[in-house]
């Protein structure tokens, strides 16, 4: 079932965003976004896990936004960061309207199927929403603290 995307807690909160397409140098500039923003934000500490996160978004919405662009080219994904005091929301936004489908990890031998896996126990929490009049964007929200 769809979710609303978490809202900040209004306090003073700043974002970023990017529109990329799905090819290597797109997922290329996607890694280093994500890089240079959470270093200019002081979120160094929190790179691996939301890089990994963000990646794992992004492929997944690669995978499923080729089919529904339905125009030659790559699809285009956006990429969005919302920062407010004490989380890192992150958004992944894509033309197909499916919702993600979520398979609770089986095999560690299998090769597909464990991304949003991943982004669960990366996460505090994520879901998704529809955008009419068409897509969906998919969002994790990641704590900004320091690990212990």
């Amino acid at each position: 079932m769809p979710e609303t995307v978490p809202q900040p807690s209004g306090a003073l909160s700043v974002s970023a965003a990017l529109r990329v397409e799905c090819t290597r140098e797109g997922f290329a500039r996607v890694r280093s976004f994500t890089r240079d923003t959470l270093h200019v934000w002081s979120l160094g500490h929190r790179y691996d896990d939301t890089t990994l996160v963000v990646t794992e978004l992004a492929a997944n919405a690669a995978t499923h936004a080729a089919p529904a662009a339905g125009a030659p080219g790559a699809p285009e994904i956006r990429l969005a960061f919302l920062l407010d005091p004490t989380h890192l929301l992150v958004t992944v936004s894509d033309p197909d309207d499916h919702p993600p489908v979520y398979t609770p990890a089986g095999s560690a031998l299998e090769e597909h199927g464990r991304g949003l896996c991943l982004v669960d126990a990366l996460s505090e929490e994520w879901g998704w929403t529809p955008c009419p009049p068409a897509g969906k964007t998919v969002w994790a929200r990641l704590s900004t603290c320091p690990p212990i």
